[in-house]
C-alpha cells in the first residue's frame, strides 16, 4: 500500500513538471500572439454595393469600394436607370411560412428563436426585412400531416366544428412574433385542400369543390379571415386554391377555371363583402403556361369585381408570360407566389435562375412581389405530408445549427432593400446583364444586377447623365444603393 502510494506521487509529480515545461514552450514561442485586426477604413461612395458571387465567398457582402457618380465616358455596356419611367407599386418580398417551417422555428431555443426571426423580419440595416408572407389554410404538403379546419366524419354544412386550434402550436405564436418585429407585413393565405366532406372524392388528395358547398367554403374562408383577426393576424390576401391544376399532390384539389369562376362570382366575392372584409381575392396560383386560366376568369365581369389580380408560379412557362396579362387587364394586378430551390440543385446555378427568372423576370413582368417557397426545413428537407416535397430545400436548414441556403439570399438581395411602397422604374434590361430598378418612397434608388455570362462583365450605372462603373463576375448578383 505505501508502495503504491509512493508511486502515485511520482506520478503526480511527474505530471505536473511536464505539465509546467509544456507551458514554458508555448509561452516562450510555439504559440504567436495574436495579431490586432486593423479596423478597414470605409472607402468614400455615391452608390453602396452587396454583393453575392456562386462559389459562396461572398454572400450578401457589403463591398468596401468607391463608386463615385462622375461625367466620364468609356465604351463600357450602359444600364441607364430612369426615376421618370414608373411602373407597378412593390408591396414586398418573401417566402412561405409553412406548417413545417413554423414548427422547426417554434421548436428554436427562446433566444436563438428571437435573433432569427429578428435577423428575418427586423427592417433596420443589419437584417434582411422580409415584407411578405404566403401561409396555408389548413396543412400544405410542407406540414406533418393532412388537416383542415373542419374536419369531421360526417358534414358540417353550418361550420359548427370550424377551428384553427392546430395553428395555435406553432404557426399563431410564430406569426404573432413576427408581427411584433415588423408590424406591417402582408400575409397571403392559400388553401392546399377544402375540407374532405366538401369534395367529389372525400378525400384530401385530388378530387373537386362539390356544387353543393361552394357556399359553405365561402363561409370558411370569412371564418379563417375572423379567427385569424380575433389572433392579431390579418390576413391581406388569399388565393382561392393552391395549384389548382395540380392534382399530384398532398393535399390537393382540383378546381377548373369555370369552377373558380363561379365560386369567385358567386359565393367567395358576395361573401366578403357581406362580411365587410377588405381582404383581397387574387385567383389561380399557378404556373405561368397557363395564362388562360386567369383571363377567363377576368372575362367574366361578375368574377371582375371580386378580383384584384392574379397570381403565378414558374414549374411550366415562361414568366414573359404575365405581361400580356396585364396589358389585357391592367388595372388587375399580378403576383408571384411559388418557386422552389430543390436538394437536387447547385448553389451557382439556382442563384443565376432564380435571380433572372424570378427577382428580376418577375418584377420586370409586373409582379408586386416575389415570394420564394419554404422559409426552412430539417436536414432531411421535411417536414412535409406523406406524398408532400421530399426535395424542397428550405431557405434555411434548421437541425444542430442553422444554415442560410440560396433562396435566403436570393430574396435578401430585393427584400433588404426595396421595401414596401416602391415603385419599379425604367432601367436598360441587357442580355447578359438582366436588372431590374426600383425608388423607395424615401427617394433610394435601388438597381440589382445579375451577371448571366460566362466571363467577368465590366460596366456602367447611369443616373442623370453620369455613370460609375462596376465588375461583377460571372454568375454573380449584387444590389447597387443610392
Amino acid at each position: 500500500m505505501k508502495k503504491i502510494k509512493s508511486f502515485t506521487l511520482v506520478a503526480l509529480f511527474l505530471m505536473v513538471f511536464f505539465a509546467t515545461l509544456s507551458c514554458s514552450k508555448k509561452t516562450s514561442g510555439s504559440v504567436q500572439p495574436v495579431t490586432p485586426v486593423t479596423p478597414v477604413t470605409p472607402v468614400k461612395t455615391d452608390v453602396s454595393m452587396w454583393l453575392t458571387t456562386p462559389d459562396r465567398q461572398s454572400l450578401l457582402q457589403k463591398q468596401n469600394i468607391g463608386l463615385l457618380f462622375s461625367a466620364a465616358t468609356n465604351s463600357n455596356t450602359t444600364i441607364n436607370v430612369d426615376t421618370t419611367t414608373q411602373y407597378q407599386s412593390i408591396d414586398g418580398f418573401g417566402f412561405a411560412l409553412t406548417g413545417g417551417s413554423a414548427t422547426l422555428i417554434n421548436g428554436l431555443p427562446a433566444a436563438q428563436q428571437d435573433a432569427l426571426l429578428k435577423e428575418l423580419f427586423a427592417t433596420d440595416s443589419t437584417n434582411i426585412g422580409i415584407s411578405y408572407l404566403r401561409i396555408s389554410i389548413g396543412a400544405s404538403d410542407m406540414s406533418a400531416g393532412d388537416f383542415t379546419y373542419d374536419d369531421v366524419s360526417g358534414t358540417d354544412v353550418n361550420l359548427q366544428n370550424f377551428s384553427i386550434s392546430k395553428e395555435m402550436t406553432d404557426l399563431i405564436p410564430v406569426l404573432k412574433k413576427i408581427i411584433a418585429i415588423n408590424p406591417s407585413i402582408k400575409i397571403l393565405g392559400s388553401p392546399w385542400t377544402a375540407p374532405a366532406w366538401m369534395k367529389t372524392n372525400n378525400s384530401f388528395s385530388q378530387g373537386s369543390l362539390s356544387t353543393v358547398y361552394y357556399d359553405a367554403y365561402a363561409r370558411y374562408f370569412v371564418k379563417y379571415i375572423q379567427a385569424m383577426q380575433q389572433q392579431g393576424i390579418t390576413i391581406d390576401a388569399v388565393t382561392p386554391q393552391n395549384e389548382p391544376l395540380n392534382a399530384n399532390n398532398n393535399p390537393s384539389m382540383v378546381m377548373q377555371p369555370v369552377e373558380e369562376e363561379n365560386f369567385v362570382k358567386n359565393n367567395l366575392g358576395p361573401q366578403f363583402k357581406a362580411a365587410g372584409l377588405t381582404t383581397r381575392i387574387i385567383i389561380y396560383d399557378h404556373n405561368a403556361d397557363r395564362t388562360d386560366y386567369p383571363l377567363t376568369i377576368l372575362a367574366d365581369p361578375a368574377a371582375y369585381q371580386y378580383v384584384d389580380g392574379s397570381a403565378f408560379h414558374l414549374y411550366a412557362g415562361n414568366i414573359s408570360a404575365l405581361t400580356p396579362v396585364h396589358t389585357a387587364y391592367p388595372n388587375k394586378n399580378l403576383y408571384f407566389t411559388e418557386i422552389y430551390t430543390a436538394s437536387t440543385g447547385s448553389f451557382s446555378g439556382d442563384l443565376l435562375w432564380h435571380l433572372n427568372n424570378v427577382i428580376i423576370g418577375a418584377t420586370r413582368n409586373w409582379c408586386r412581389n416575389v415570394i420564394e417557397w419554404n422559409l426552412a426545413t430539417d436536414p432531411s428537407f421535411g417536414p412535409h405530408t406523406n406524398g408532400g416535397c421530399t426535395t424542397c430545400q428550405g431557405a434555411l436548414t434548421i437541425g444542430s445549427f442553422i444554415a442560410r441556403n440560396v433562396s435566403y439570399y436570393i430574396i435578401a438581395h430585393a427584400s433588404k432593400f426595396v421595401r414596401p411602397g416602391a415603385v419599379r422604374i425604367a432601367s436598360d434590361n441587357e442580355t447578359i446583364l438582366p436588372n431590374v430598378a426600383f425608388k423607395n418612397t424615401d427617394g433610394s434608388k435601388v438597381l440589382i444586377v445579375l451577371n448571366s455570362g460566362t466571363t467577368a462583365q465590366t460596366f456602367n450605372i447611369k443616373f442623370n447623365l453620369k455613370i460609375v462603373t462596376s465588375t461583377l463576375a460571372a454568375g454573380a448578383v449584387a444590389t447597387y444603393k443610392w
